[in-house]
């Protein structure tokens, strides 16, 4: 019998050779000592005897007879060589007992390397075996400024609280949200019940996604696993069958081919002019058929009253009630805090009949799409930007035109050289908003400096608005800043809050002078426009995975700057000059030479940074003083909201 076995390994070596041949690919092993004389190491650590996954084994150490071995470790060697009854030998013990004897190998960038025991392999990987126990030394490389460097380091960070060794991902930010979504601290140690469950778990997700032909695709298991854990959870996810898995799987499939870095989001930079116009079948369906209301719900974070953003958002709703009338109803699910509120929330919004769902906070992005698999007849568009998810939409403002315009003012009008600026969380699209201030400042004021601050760093946490007000100003005051620009939405409770760009009098009260304001309903009345007048499925990605993320600006509406009273006429003419050129799309605010804070061209000369790239935008630029905060420095309710849409998670959410 091991005779034939051995056949069958042969063959499967010869195959994989041949194919390597023909891709031009390397058809043997692959060694460590040759792959190490062209990358610099840093020193090596003792792991002891750990369980090695079989499917990150690699290759050999040493040259020695790694040309018995095709790249899938199946043997090469004829069937009447001493190799094969060696091989053959050790096949017949391992059905018999097992192998318990330990290989020794090398771990470098979380692939392992054999020393002693190739054929042991061999014979492991021919019988679909998990692991292997080894003695193992981890060979560390030198630090380099590389993501693939970067997620080694955020693994063995895991691997040193976790001791599992048996998940990695391609995008950095993933093992801090496997912990997350597990419900452990990136820095708690695992218990060894903790470790054998999640082993268990995912070698019951990777048993169906490989069968479903998941090697097939361009990721790792472990980013399918996260992908699924931020839609069905983790708790009591070894309850499940493997029938429950396989539909829960399929169901996500289409989340899985679209994970590699290839899968775009496709911004949508204004409202498309036939979109406004209805369908012919649309009005044919109204001569027959009683037109019925569209029903439209929003999903609040916390209430009207006590978050100046989802009074804004309310305000929008208002609006679209008001330029619709009979044609719409909408319903209000307020108080929102927790992925469980939203979860509950979206349920009653299912159950109220709601055929769209504005969530309109990027924190309920996750809540949203775990939401939209399970409805998928339900449109879902989440606030938020430069999210991946082929099962909804998202939206967002380019708020930096009017920063810009606002930076314009606070750069003309500043007598000191130095203004001040209060940012919130490091998610997309800040750092934009940021820098767009600084260059409106740069273009009028070019020896001004910015001042950075955030208001859910922890530093500055309070127990009130006021609090955190009076912090501001004490500190913009030690660094002479003589305007501020602040939150852009002002909430009932704190109305008394300063909030755009303000003066700062002597005394410390604020003058308002101006601000860059959403205007949220001119974005939903266009929406759902577009789907009463049935050109929602014209407005489809072209490409399967990939994602729409409406991302309007000033020309829409979506928007806008307002003046006070207070700042001089020809200072707001200016300003209403540039908003045109803006608006016209003759005039590109991050065009032309562009440089950081360490003095890094991040745009040259004759060019323009793209939609992409700002969005994704994640340096600070030269005339700012201050940094992106670290997710450790933040409030806990800043690291959830960033955890999601943050700067630090890498480019993708799932």
């Amino acid at each position: 019998m091991s005779i034939s076995e051995y056949s069958k390994a042969h063959k499967a070596a010869v195959k994989a050779y041949r194919q390597a041949l023909n891709h031009g690919d390397y058809p043997y092993l692959p060694v460590l000592d040759e792959l190490l004389s062209f990358i610099a190491t840093a020193g090596e650590v003792d792991l002891g005897l750990i369980d090695i996954p079989l499917d990150r084994i690699r290759g050999t150490k040493s040259a020695g007879r790694t040309k018995a071995f095709a790249s899938n470790f199946m043997p090469l060697l004829d069937e009447d060589s001493e190799f094969a009854g060696k091989w053959c030998s050790l096949y017949r013990s391992h059905l018999e007992e097992g192998i318990r004897e330990p290989v020794i190998a090398c771990e470098f960038m979380n692939f392992y390397y054999i020393i002693e025991g190739n054929k042991r392999i061999s014979v492991l990987k021919f019988s679909d075996a998990v692991s292997v126990p080894g003695y193992v030394t981890r060979i560390l490389p030198a630090p380099s400024d590389t993501q693939e460097y970067r997620i080694y380091q955020e693994f063995t960070d895991f691997y040193r609280v976790s001791g599992v060794n048996t998940v990695y991902f391609s995008r950095e930010g993933s093992f801090r949200r496997l912990s997350s979504l597990i419900g452990k601290d990136p820095s708690e140690v695992w218990t060894e019940e903790e470790r054998s469950v999640f082993r268990s778990c995912l070698l019951h997700f990777s048993d169906v996604f490989l069968e479903k032909g998941g090697e097939k695709l361009p990721i790792t298991t472990g980013d399918a696993f996260l992908t699924y854990l931020n839609i069905y959870g983790y708790k009591d996810m070894l309850n499940k069958s493997y029938s429950e898995l396989r539909k829960e799987i399929a169901k996500l499939w289409t989340e899985f081919e679209a994970l590699p870095e290839s899968r775009q989001v496709s911004l949508v930079l204004k409202p498309r002019a036939a979109e406004e116009t209805e369908d012919a079948s649309v009005l044919l369906k109204k001569l027959f058929v009683p037109e019925s209301k569209l029903k439209v719900g929003f999903l609040y974070y916390r209430t009207v009253e006590t978050s100046g953003w989802t009074n804004s958002h309310n305000l929008g709703r208002m609006h679209l009630v008001n330029q619709l009338g009979d044609r719409v109803e909408t319903f209000i699910y307020d108080g929102v805090e927790t992925d469980d509120d939203a979860l509950r929330l979206i349920e009653q919004a299912v159950a109220d009949g709601c055929q769209v769902l504005f969530t309109t906070s990027p924190r309920f992005l996750g809540a949203s799409i775990k939401a939209a698999v399970r409805y998928p007849k339900l449109k879902i568009l989440n606030c938020s930007v430069n999210a991946y998810s082929g099962h909804l939409r998202t939206y967002y403002g380019r708020l930096y035109e009017a920063k810009f315009l606002v930076g314009m003012l606070a750069g003309i009008l500043t007598d000191t050289g130095q203004i001040g600026y209060v940012a919130d969380v490091p998610i997309f699209g800040a750092p934009a908003a940021i820098n767009a201030f600084a260059l409106g400042v740069k273009i009028v004021n070019p020896k001004a400096r910015v001042h950075l601050a955030w208001s859910m760093e922890k530093q500055w946490s309070a127990k009130t608005p006021e609090a955190v007000s009076a912090r501001f100003t004490q500190y913009f005051q030690k660094r002479n800043v003589s305007h501020v620009s602040g939150r852009d939405t002002i909430s009932l409770r704190t109305s008394g809050e300063p909030y755009g760009l303000y003066g700062m009098r002597e005394d410390g009260t604020p003058v308002l002078l101006a601000s860059s304001i959403w205007h949220w309903g001119k974005f939903y009345q266009r929406i759902v426009q577009t789907i009463l007048n049935g050109k929602w499925e014209r407005t489809a990605p072209d490409r399967l995975g990939d994602s729409i993320n409406y991302w309007w600006g000033i020309s829409s509406g979506m928007i806008d700057i307002i003046y006070s009273k207070a700042l001089p006429p020809r200072t707001k003419q200016l300003a209403e000059l540039v908003k045109q050129q803006i608006v016209s799309g003759n005039f590109q605010i991050f065009s032309g030479e562009l440089k950081d804070q360490s003095g890094n061209l991040r745009c040259h000369e004759k060019e323009e940074l793209s939609p992409s790239d700002i969005v994704r935008m994640d340096w600070l630029s030269d005339n700012v003083e201050g940094r992106i905060p670290e997710l450790d420095n933040l409030t806990d309710e800043a690291v959830a909201m960033a955890e999601i849409q943050g700067l630090h998670t890498g480019k993708v959410f799932l």
